[in-house]
């Protein structure tokens, strides 16, 4: 049963994740596409009489049930606090929270209308998976409904420093209801030490070697699981649409020069300023690279009525009106901005053509475009990725060139390495990165997660018979040695790597798979 605010429906043609990289949206589609499970959360539609949908069987073989919102509480809960309060503070800029009392109690509200919504759906034997910081309390608010369920959560952005998430007036209550969870999910070691620390230093509590944790008259455990994608599946969809029109009339479009690519949400957290400032010297410092290169931002809207976003879209539109009013010449034009988001298939050829792919985020949990990237080149002559340091995907795929994307020098510097970079070091490079995808993909993370879940919530017994695996499908008797074998994987200090490896499948279902 994974709980979210919003169901992605298994359309690829869709715009919706292009340019999120739809990191919870992509990776969860894709684990319950083998699995018999439920997804729940709101509709997308706004009502002022909320109604229950579905559950409804999807393409990929999952189930989602929807409920819709009021106006109302779509401002407070979603608009007002989960995102101009919760989201600045977790990407550890305090300063831009606009903080609201009343906008908390919607907060409080929607989780509690999302669980009585859902307590019909569940069964005695359903694992309970929560995802983000938009859910932050829906884990005590199952458990003071009676809900004795394993029940995990996932958080997809950072966990800050702990006196930066102490800037929330309400942050010991949100831990405290995060503690009714048996597991939380983090991204990376650096959002699990910071959360250790809070739990140490602004909850009183304790930390176990073993991820064990203690606060709040609760026991829980933290781990590491590293989101992630199908690079196979990823790299075969790349193929497929390298030619399609929308890579044709691209590559006329910037001169059939080395494609530099950026593809994000509009987002200050995703230091889009930065990236175009340092492109800017990159072509004051090297004017033997224009025309020979094109720099293409993809940059879909997202929270568009929000004033840090309008900000954001304009300061973009200002620098890159600059840049190529400065460089551009009659037939050769340095950047195109484009606000809108692709289709996953289309990105997909997009990010196969792309010389190098710049993802250079200011904080990012994961960021799965940089993992896109690798998967989506090809093998005889792949691109180079720049990566932030502050992405999460920076401590998996150190073969990237790793930059400040504050020190606009340097990364004008490493991106002037990456277009002249030969064609050995790039093969070396993406062979490495590539590697580390393979090994680690959205099956192990989701498979990962389910086998921490099922020890913490029963560290003595063996996995519960639950409904989460189809007993139908191909690959389960395959998949459980080979998930085995696979678990040394997780980069941790919690619960997946306590060193129980339980024979044959994580779970095995039985009832009403």
């Amino acid at each position: 049963m994974v709980i979210s605010n919003r169901v992605a429906r298994a359309d690829p043609r869709s715009t919706e994740d292009a340019g999120a990289s739809g990191g919870l949206a992509v990776a969860v589609r894709e684990a319950l596409s083998e699995t018999a499970g439920l997804w729940f959360g709101w509709s997308g539609q706004l009502s002022e009489a909320p109604a229950l949908h579905g559950p409804e069987i999807q393409p990929g073989g999952y189930r989602v049930a929807t409920v819709d919102l009021t106006p109302a509480d779509h401002r407070g809960y979603y608009n007002g606090y989960a995102n101009e309060a919760l989201w600045p503070v977790l990407h550890s800029a305090p300063h831009l929270m606009h903080h609201d009392a009343d906008r908390y109690t919607a907060y409080r509200s929607v989780n509690r209308q999302f669980v009585d919504r859902l307590l019909p759906l569940l069964h005695p034997d359903d694992m309970i998976w929560i995802h983000d910081y938009h859910l932050l309390p829906a884990a005590e608010e199952l458990r003071r409904r009676g809900m004795r369920n394993p029940i995990g959560f996932f958080l997809h952005t950072p966990f800050p420093a702990a006196d930066a998430f102490a800037a929330l007036p309400e942050h010991r209550a949100l831990v405290e209801g995060l503690a009714h969870a048996d597991l939380i999910g983090f991204q990376t070691a650096s959002d699990l030490r910071a959360f250790q620390d809070y739990i140490r230093w602004e909850a009183g509590g304790s930390v176990s070697m073993d991820g064990r944790m203690e606060a709040f008259g609760r026991h829980f455990r933290a781990s590491v699981f590293p989101i992630s994608i199908d690079p196979a599946a990823f790299a075969l969809t790349a193929e497929r649409n390298a030619d399609s029109d929308y890579c044709l009339k691209l590559a006329r479009g910037t001169g059939r020069g080395a494609l530099m690519l950026g593809v994000d949400r509009l987002d200050y957290t995703k230091g889009l300023p930065h990236r175009m400032l340092a492109y800017e010297r990159l072509l004051e410092a090297a004017p033997d690279l224009r025309r020979r290169m094109a720099f293409v931002q993809i940059a879909s809207q997202s929270r568009s009525k929000l004033p840090e976003y309008v900000a954001i879209r304009r300061e973009l539109e200002e620098i890159s009106g600059r840049i190529n009013g400065r460089f551009s010449e009659p037939d050769w034009t340095p950047l195109r901005y484009i606000n809108r988001g692709i289709p996953r298939e289309t990105l997909a050829g997009v990010l196969r053509m792309a010389r190098m792919a710049v993802v250079t985020p200011l904080h990012d949990g994961m960021n799965l475009v940089a993992k896109e990237y690798v998967a989506a080149q090809n093998p005889e002559d792949p691109g180079v990725l720049m990566l932030s340091r502050f992405a999460g995907a920076a401590q998996e795929l150190d073969a990237a060139l790793i930059v400040n994307p504050l020190d606009h020098d340097e990364t004008a510097r490493r991106m002037h390495q990456g277009l002249t970079m030969s064609l050995e070091e790039r093969r070396e490079r993406w062979e490495a990165m590539m590697a580390v995808l393979s090994a680690n993909d959205v099956s192990r993370w989701w498979r990962s997660f389910v086998r921490a879940l099922a020890d913490a919530a029963n560290p003595t017994a063996q996995p519960p018979t639950g409904r989460l695996l189809r007993r139908d499908h191909p690959r389960l008797a395959a998949e459980g040695s080979a998930v085995a074998k696979r678990e040394g994987f997780v980069r941790e200090t919690g619960a997946a790597t306590s060193g129980r490896a339980h024979d044959g499948l994580l779970m095995r279902a039985s009832g009403d798979a």
